[in-house]
């Protein structure tokens, strides 16, 4: 009954997106015909965390060794059979990926949930570079329904360095659904399409843990944040009870091996519901050399700033003489951090302190402005132009679009083949990390100031900010323009970009 159910819905959505260019094969893995090539096997399936000494159930995405998400070879497609164990109905979004539109990973209409129990194939290019999968549905996203989503290329393989890959996480042993309605008060305003919303399935952990919603402050009189005057502006809504990186906390971290006078590629992502970091390198001199997945032109420090949805590569040559060195991941506006240790054969590996020594500033705009895309967008006329502000607030905690909620949105529709900016104004009381689904963009302008940016596909608009985004819609379909803080989304601060076919 569960494939011929799946099958139906499939078929039903097939006929809404061909009205939307089209659709590539998605197929519940059943009914694959027995002449395609063999699949890679994921599946969502529950898992019992230890975080701090006490168990928590949380969600995974793993292949049947074990291994948390997919890492292709260059030039390997994208054909997966995805697995829904979780006991419940679940979608994985594809972040960072550009497929057809039945493929993303969101369910609205057009394109179903899977079932509890079944299963569905996907069959597309992939993009290259550092990316990840996480839940669309509900607040699974924050019970950890995410894995990363690596995508080697040629070029990765003849820089002879070795591969470290970071998932950062918030965590909290409460509900989520008991979270969010501490922020709301209970009441939600839910829109047509799922890719939030507190209307999932959203079951805790176990354990008596204090993560929930913060108290809301009186910042009137508070400095830091680098000298920053903090008046009416909130840099987090939750506190969690704890951030993991590769789903350790600093308490026991994993300490990665690596060579004497190595090279290291690591690739972060910043898999958190809520979370702004900085990346810290300690001793270590980085290079980034690529935003979201896309290479740039090389960029120097120690420390970095990142956002929700956000991933950044970064290149390491480690010293002759060895050691361990910390990569920390502290959060902005406090000192609570996470991390991984990189060790060298027979470095004694310290304690590294979960809080730092003072609390972080805010992520800004500082690493954002000095990114310079390696592949730019071609030098042609816009022809769809949009500006949408981002409004909301913490009270009533509602975020918005144009002071519309999700369901009550004004789309953007453009035609396949058209250059389209959109500027995102920023007048709400926090910042934005705002996420496109089905396109990679430029960032073109930051507070009004012209630049030839990163290629991403999440970019930060901050408290009193702009951004301004370009991209050639190349994909036909309804594509989700949202804040990548989950519990802002949840709340209405999503609308659509639809592509349309031309005709």
């Amino acid at each position: 009954m569960t494939i011929l159910q799946t099958r139906r819905r499939f078929l039903a959505s097939a006929a809404s997106a061909a009205a939307l260019g089209g659709l590539s094969t998605l197929l519940p893995a059943a009914v694959r015909p027995a002449w395609a090539a063999a699949p890679l096997r994921l599946a969502v399936e529950r898992r019992v965390l230890e975080v701090m000494g006490k168990p928590a159930s949380v969600f995974g995405i793993r292949q049947p060794d074990g291994t948390s998400g997919l890492f292709l070879d260059p030039g390997q497609r994208f054909l997966v059979d995805l697995a829904n164990r979780a006991g419940e109905d679940a979608v994985i979004h594809w972040h960072g990926m550009t497929p057809p539109y039945a493929q993303d990973g969101v369910a609205d209409a057009n394109r179903p949930l899977i079932r509890d129990g079944a299963s569905q194939g996907y069959d597309f290019e992939p993009r290259p570079g550092t990316h990840w999968m996480h839940s669309h549905h509900g607040l699974q996203e924050q019970r950890l329904m995410a894995a990363p989503l690596i995508v080697r290329t040629v070029e990765d393989r003849r820089e002879d360095a070795q591969e470290v890959t970071v998932l950062l996480h918030d965590f909290t042993f409460k509900d989520p659904a008991e979270v969010l309605a501490g922020l709301t008060g209970g009441t939600m305003n839910h829109g047509g399409m799922d890719h939030g919303g507190g209307h999932g399935s959203g079951h805790g952990g176990h354990g008596s843990g204090h993560g929930g919603a913060m108290p809301m402050m009186d910042h009137s009189n508070m400095k830091g944040m680098g000298g920053m005057t903090m008046a009416a502006m909130d840099l987090n809504d939750v506190e969690y009870d704890a951030y993991l990186a590769n789903d350790r906390t600093l308490d026991d971290p994993e300490v990665v091996r690596v060579e004497r006078g190595g090279r290291v590629r690591l690739r972060l992502i910043n898999g958190a519901t809520s979370t702004a970091f900085h990346i810290d390198l300690g001793a270590l001199d980085g290079t980034v050399v690529a935003a979201d997945g896309n290479p740039v032109q090389p960029v120097s420090g120690r420390r970095f700033g990142m956002v929700m949805g956000q991933r950044l590569d970064i290149l390491l040559q480690l010293p002759a003489g060895g050691g361990a060195f910390p990569i920390l991941a502290q959060r902005e506006g406090e000192r609570q951090r996470t991390g991984i240790i990189l060790a060298t054969p027979g470095a004694t590996v310290g304690k590294t302190a979960g809080l730092a020594d003072g609390a972080a500033g805010p992520v800004d705009l500082s690493l954002e402005r000095r990114l310079t895309a390696l592949a730019p967008l071609a030098p042609r006329p816009t022809d769809a132009a949009f500006t949408i502000r981002l409004t909301g607030g913490m009270a009533p905690y509602v975020w918005t679009i144009d002071d519309r909620a999700f369901g009550e949105h004004r789309p953007l529709t453009v035609r396949k083949g058209q250059r389209v900016t959109v500027t995102m104004v920023n007048e709400s009381p926090m910042a934005h990390p705002m996420h496109l689904h089905g396109q990679h963009f430029q960032v073109t302008a930051l507070d009004g100031t012209a630049l030839a940016g990163a290629v991403r596909d999440t970019v930060l608009v901050p408290m009193n900010g702009s951004a301004t985004i370009a991209f050639d819609a190349d994909n036909p379909g309804r594509w989700p323009l949202h804040c990548h803080n989950l519990l802002h989304m949840a709340t209405g601060m999503m609308t659509e970009l639809v592509c349309e076919q031309t005709i």
